[in-house]
C-alpha cells in the first residue's frame, strides 16, 4: 500500500474532520503547511533522570499526532519521520494501543487512531459549549452573507475555533476547523481578540506563540501589528486579506461579555475575488451577528 509523505503536527488540526459535528467537510483546499515536529531527545544525562517520564510522554504525543495527521502510519514511517528507534516506536505505540488511543491493523502493518481520541474530541466540543442559539447566529451569518462563518473563543491562553458554518459554495478555509488555535496574529478572529487585550497581555501572548509568516502579506513585525490593531480597535472590525491563506479574505468582530471584555469573535471568510465591493455589506452583517452573539453571552447562552 502506498502512502503520502508524512508530516507531524497538532492533533486537532489533523483530526477535526473526525470529531467535528458542525457540517460535512467539503473538498480539500490549499492551506499553510504545518511544520513537522522535530525529533525529541531520547537520552537524558545522569542528573536528569526525573525528566524521563516527561520525555516519554512528549514522544508518545508526537507519535499520536503523526498518526492523526496522516490517517495512519507504519512503524517504519513513524521511525523515519520522528527519528525514533524502532524499539521506541513499538514501545510507545503499544502503550497507546493498550489505552485505546491507537489501533494496530496487523494485516496492513500500520497504526491508526483509536476510539478514545473520538471521546476526547466529543468532550472538547462539550467543554467549548457552543449553544444552539449561538450556532444559529453563525449559521445565519453564513446564509445571509454567502460566506463561511466562524465562532471563536479566547480559552485559557489560546484563541480557538469553536464552531464553523459553511457549504460547498462558501467553504471554510483550511485548516480553520473546530479546535484550530494557531496563527492568531494572521487571522481576523485572532486580531479582534488581540486588539481587546492589554499591552501586557498581548506581549505575553505573542512571546509565547510567535508571529510566523504564512504568506507574503502576513504581518510579522510587532510594531506593524500594533499599528494595525489600533485601527482594529477604532473600527471594531478586523480584516485579514490573504495573510493566512493566499486567495482568501476574512473579517471579524468581537463578542463581548457584560463587562465589555472581548471573550470571543464572530468571523467570516470568502475567496478574495468574491469580495468585490461587498466590504460594507459584510461589515454590516458581521456587526449584527456580533451584537446578537454578545447578547447571548450576557444572558449566559
Amino acid at each position: 500500500m502506498s502512502h503520502a509523505t508524512l508530516t507531524a503536527g497538532p492533533v486537532f488540526a489533523a483530526h477535526t474532520a473526525a470529531v467535528s459535528v458542525d457540517v460535512d467537510a467539503p473538498a480539500n483546499r490549499s492551506a499553510p503547511s504545518v511544520a513537522a515536529v522535530p525529533p525529541l531527545e531520547l537520552d537524558a544525562s545522569p542528573g536528569m533522570a526525573s525528566a524521563a517520564p516527561s520525555s516519554s510522554t512528549l514522544k508518545a504525543l508526537s507519535l499520536l499526532e503523526l498518526v492523526a495527521q496522516n490517517g495512519g502510519a507504519s512503524a517504519t514511517e513513524i521511525k523515519e519521520t520522528l527519528g525514533f528507534s524502532l524499539p521506541t516506536v513499538y514501545r510507545l505505540a503499544q502503550l497507546l494501543v493498550d489505552a485505546d488511543y491507537l489501533v494496530h491493523l496487523r494485516e496492513e502493518r500500520r497504526f491508526e487512531l483509536g476510539y478514545k481520541v473520538h471521546e476526547l474530541g466529543r468532550a472538547l466540543h462539550q467543554q467549548l459549549g457552543v449553544s444552539p442559539p449561538m450556532r444559529a447566529v453563525v449559521q445565519a451569518l453564513h446564509e445571509a452573507g454567502d460566506v463561511a462563518a466562524y465562532f471563536a473563543v479566547y480559552r485559557g491562553t489560546d484563541v480557538v475555533v469553536a464552531h464553523v458554518a459553511d457549504s460547498a459554495r462558501a467553504q471554510r478555509i483550511r485548516p480553520l476547523e473546530f479546535g484550530f488555535h494557531e496563527a492568531t496574529h494572521a487571522t481576523a478572529f485572532g486580531k479582534i481578540i488581540l486588539a481587546g487585550m492589554s499591552v501586557e497581555e498581548r506581549d505575553s501572548f505573542l512571546d509565547a506563540n510567535g508571529m510566523p509568516s504564512f504568506t507574503d502579506a502576513t504581518i510579522t513585525s510587532r510594531d506593524e501589528l500594533e499599528r494595525h490593531l489600533e485601527r482594529v480597535r477604532l473600527r471594531g472590525v478586523a480584516w485579514e486579506r490573504e495573510e493566512f491563506v493566499p486567495g482568501h479574505t476574512c473579517a471579524a468582530v468581537g463578542v463581548r461579555s457584560a463587562s465589555g471584555e472581548v471573550i470571543g469573535a464572530v468571523a467570516l471568510s470568502l475567496e478574495s475575488p468574491r469580495l468585490g465591493h461587498r466590504s460594507d455589506e459584510l461589515e454590516r452583517l458581521l456587526r449584527g451577528a456580533g451584537a446578537r452573539a454578545s447578547h447571548l453571552v450576557r444572558r449566559g447562552r
